[in-house]
């Protein structure tokens, strides 16, 4: 944010915002700002994310943790990321047998960077738009919370699941009432997350929300 004047605090405040999102790929809350800044109050860290959303490094979205950090300094240049289409038995995901070819994009398409994308195959997520022979774009991380959509491989099989976590048990929903819920047991099964699903392509070449 070069072209913001931003105040020392104003700034610390802001390095926070944009560290969580490079963590956790979200925003964080008023109570973890101000645990992470040591401020004095909710308040305190309430203040300088309104300051932010004035000045127009922050702006506000509609849903829970609903900040985005925008980027004014100059534009973004374009990205290009491989297309992984079907994953060979226990090789890495990005193994060059993997990818099919690379696809230069604007990376505002998706919510947050993305390291590759990956053809979907099936329709195990089908009621929540992810359709047979989309591209959804993936942030690489070895971990996520409950709730989110990843890419996880379990034994020698990648797919396309919403985590579940709990009482210590792990879960991977669809999002499609034909396909059962898979359980993971760490006894029988070899478990990674890959990824975060960030956005998807179309099949038809459009670009539905991320």
């Amino acid at each position: 944010m070069d072209d913001i004047a931003l105040t020392p605090n104003q700034r610390r405040v802001l390095d926070c915002i944009r560290e969580h999102f490079e963590r956790r790929d979200c925003a964080p809350t008023l109570r973890e700002i101000t645990e992470a800044l040591g401020l004095s109050s909710h308040s305190s860290a309430q203040d300088y994310v309104e300051a932010l959303v004035r000045k127009g490094a922050l702006e506000r979205l509609p849903q829970h943790r609903g900040l985005r950090l925008v980027e004014r300094s100059r534009a973004p240049a374009a990205i290009s990321l491989p297309l992984v289409g079907r994953v060979a038995a226990g090789s890495p995901i990005l193994a060059a047998e993997n990818v099919e070819t690379h696809y230069v994009l604007d990376p505002n398409l998706f919510q947050s960077r993305a390291d590759y994308l990956l053809r979907v195959v099936g329709l195990s997520m089908r009621d929540i738009g992810i359709l047979d022979g989309d591209l959804i774009a993936v942030r690489r991380t070895a971990d996520a919370d409950d709730g989110r959509i990843v890419v996880a491989r379990l034994d020698d099989e990648v797919t396309v699941k919403r985590l579940e976590r709990r009482r210590g048990r792990v879960r991977l929903l669809p999002a499609n009432p034909d396909f059962a819920p898979i359980e993971v047991d760490p006894e029988r099964h070899a478990f990674a997350i890959e990824g975060l699903y960030v956005g998807l392509l179309r099949r038809d070449g459009s670009f539905p929300k991320s």
